[in-house]
C-alpha cells in the first residue's frame, strides 16, 4: 500500500485554513500544501514581513496576518479580524529556550505553545466549522503539569522540562476539547500532531551549545520540513475521528509517513486535563463557548 504524501491531500477548495507560525518550517510548509490543495489560507505570525515574503511564494491564495501568542491583546485583536473558520493548525511554537516572560507574564513556552493557542481556540471557536488541529511533540514524555506552578516562578527553571510541560499540555487540552465539543453536540472535531524529528530553525534559539549539536543533528538525521509537515497535514484534511493523534509511522516516531499514534498516560488523565483546562481559562480570562 502506498504511504500518504502531500499529493494525498484531498481538494481543499472553498475552505478556509489558519495556520500559526505559518512563515517558516513546518507550518510553511502545511500552509503551502493546503494553498497549493485549493484553501484559503492565512498565516498567522508575528513577523508579518517574514510571513509576507513567506506567502509570496506559495501557490493560490495565501494572505498573511499579525498574531503574537505571547500577548493576549494580539490573540484578541487577530481573532476579531476572522468571521469564518474551517480549520485551525496551532502549529506555532518555541523550544528549551531560556527563562523568558510573555507580555502577560507567563513562561514563555507554556505562554506561548499552550495558553497562546488555548486562548485563541476560545476566542474562535464559535466561527469553527470543521477541526482544529494542535502540533504536540513527542518531548510531551517528558512533561509533567505544575498545576500549582505553572509558570515557573519557584525553583531552578528548566528549559527541557518546561517544554515537555508545554506539550503535554498540547495533548491534554486537545483531547479535553474533544470531550467538551462532543459533550455540546458540536461536530468539530479537535485532532493533534507531531512532527517527529525534522530539521526546521525551532531547534536553533536555545541560546546554548545545545544550538550546534541539534545543528548537526538537522544535517545528518533528521527528516525535512515537507516530511515533518504529513502529520499535520494528514490530521487537518483526512476524515478521522475525534480526537485522533498522528506522528511519524518510522522508527520511535522519528521519521516517515503520517499514521495515528499513541500518547502516553499522563496525556490521557481526565483529571489533570479538567484542572489545567480551569486554570487556563483563569489565566487568559477566556470561556469557550461549546454550542452544537
Amino acid at each position: 500500500m502506498a504511504k500518504w504524501t502531500a499529493a494525498n491531500i484531498p481538494d481543499q477548495t472553498g475552505r478556509t485554513v489558519i495556520v500559526t507560525g505559518g512563515n517558516s518550517g513546518i507550518g510553511a510548509v502545511t500552509a503551502r500544501e493546503l494553498a497549493r490543495a485549493g484553501a484559503r489560507v492565512i498565516i498567522a505570525c508575528r513577523n508579518t514581513s517574514k510571513g509576507t515574503e513567506a506567502a509570496a511564494s506559495m501557490p493560490g491564495t495565501v494572505e498573511v496576518a499579525e498574531l503574537d501568542l505571547a500577548d493576549l491583546s494580539s490573540i484578541r485583536s487577530f481573532a476579531s479580524g476572522v468571521s469564518s473558520v474551517d480549520v485551525l493548525i496551532n502549529n506555532a511554537g518555541v523550544m528549551a529556550l531560556p527563562l523568558r516572560r510573555t507580555a502577560d507574564g507567563f513562561e514563555m513556552q507554556i505562554g506561548t505553545n499552550h495558553l497562546g493557542h488555548f486562548a485563541l481556540t476560545g476566542l474562535l471557536v464559535d466561527r469553527l466549522t470543521d477541526r482544529v488541529v494542535t502540533v504536540s511533540s513527542g518531548a510531551h514524555r517528558i512533561g509533567r503539569i505544575r498545576l500549582d506552578d505553572l509558570n515557573w516562578e519557584h525553583g531552578r527553571y528548566q528549559r527541557w522540562l518546561a517544554y515537555g510541560q508545554s506539550k503535554l499540555a498540547n495533548l491534554l487540552f486537545t483531547y479535553e476539547l474533544a470531550r467538551r465539543l462532543t459533550a455540546a453536540g458540536s461536530l468539530v472535531r479537535a485532532l493533534a500532531a507531531h512532527p517527529g524529528y525534522a530539521s526546521t530553525n525551532l531547534q536553533s534559539h536555545t541560546e546554548s551549545f545545545q544550538d550546534h549539536i541539534m545543528s548537526l543533528g538537522n544535517r545528518l538525521i533528521a527528516q525535512s520540513p515537507a516530511m515533518g509537515a504529513l502529520p499535520t497535514l494528514f490530521a487537518a484534511t483526512e476524515d478521522l475521528p475525534s480526537p485522533t493523534y498522528i506522528g511519524p509511522d518510522g522508527l520511535f516516531e522519528q521519521s516517515g509517513h503520517p499514521k495515528p499514534v499513541h500518547s502516553n498516560r499522563a496525556s490521557h488523565d481526565p483529571t489533570t486535563a479538567t484542572r489545567l483546562w480551569t486554570l487556563s481559562e483563569h489565566l487568559t480570562n477566556i470561556t469557550y463557548k461549546l454550542t452544537p
